[in-house]
């Protein structure tokens, strides 16, 4: 669905001008800091609500034992939600010449790819990045570029038979597409297929931004729509952990924290020399199910045991 990040954050390296009362800053702290590789973040949101996405970057730099300012540097570049500055940001990093760039999500990763042909990339999807054009094949990547893809493609079905289980009288199911995702004709084919076997009916809208969203929603709630929000007092189903802690009923998909994490992985085995071309872009497997209970009890929805048991975290 949406993943709504914005922030532009600019790192300074300072050093102590030299005076005649001062001493030259040491050469070997000069060449240390040189030699310091550099990681370019390249991201369409901002950084609010990057926080959690990248704690789990650094925490995948970090076991292997990369640590921010202290043997490596991270330069910002934030969108904030304007895509068409995307090229611009792309192109000064690699003005910088960063050592890798991160670029996670479509546009990022489209955006680097189109900037250098010869900085690694390594991306975070949740599309197909051939279908995309930005690898040749998952096992041969081949080029500069590689990453991690999620399944949250793949298990667009799935959502919609907990949907099915948590409201099964709902005859109406509404189903949210970003019309820009390169994946949205996909993502809504299949959901039909899997709606005509539950017996239900789809009804397919799409919001390009959050400032659809009402329209949106209120469009749904005169279909009388059987999964949306408890704004309008009908049960969602989102692929993201955030949102259920947010306050949404309830969450099915990969892992963001697990994605980030072996982003981290993959730009620190390319730090160390190994290279994208000879990097199989994988596949994070972890998945999750999220329930608010308090969400359910607000939307009067009684969940059943079965779905309770499976989830892997219910909040209370």
């Amino acid at each position: 669905m949406f993943d709504i990040r914005r922030r532009d954050f600019i790192t300074l390296i300072g050093g102590a001008a030299a005076t005649c009362a001062a001493p030259a800053w040491p050469l070997a702290a000069r060449a240390q800091q040189a030699a310091m590789p550099v990681i370019g973040w390249l991201a369409a949101e901002t950084p609010e609500a990057e926080d959690f996405r990248l704690a789990a970057f650094r925490r995948g730099l970090k076991e292997a034992g990369y640590l921010e300012g202290q043997n490596l540097t991270i330069e910002y570049r934030w969108a904030e939600g304007r895509y068409n500055r995307l090229p611009s940001l792309a192109a000064d990093l690699v003005r910088r010449q960063v050592t890798v760039i991160a670029a996670p999500g479509n546009a990022a990763a489209l955006a680097a790819k189109a900037a250098t042909s010869t900085i690694p990339i390594v991306f975070q999807l949740a599309s197909d990045p051939v279908r995309l054009g930005l690898v040749a094949s998952l096992n041969r990547p081949g080029g500069n570029i590689t990453g991690i893809t999620s399944l949250n493609l793949e298990v667009g079905p799935k959502k919609l038979e907990l949907v099915h289980e948590l409201a099964p009288n709902a005859v109406l199911i509404g189903m949210l597409v970003n019309p820009n995702n390169p994946e949205a004709q996909a993502q809504s084919r299949d959901a039909q297929v899997a709606s005509r076997k539950l017996g239900v009916e789809l009804h397919i809208v799409h919001a390009a931004s959050e400032h659809d969203f009402d329209l949106v929603f209120a469009t749904l709630v005169k279909l009388r729509a059987g999964a949306l929000a408890l704004r309008y007092a009908v049960p969602a189903v989102a692929p993201y952990r955030e949102f259920t802690v947010a306050g949404g009923l309830m969450s099915y998909g990969t892992s963001i924290a697990d994605m980030y994490r072996l982003v981290g992985d993959f730009t620190s085995r390319i730090l160390k020399g190994e290279k994208p071309a000879d990097l199989p872009v994988q596949q994070a497997v972890k998945l999750e199910l999220i329930i608010n209970l308090k969400t359910a009890k607000a939307l009067g929805l009684d969940v059943p045991p079965t779905l309770l048991a499976r989830a892997d975290e219910v909040i209370e």
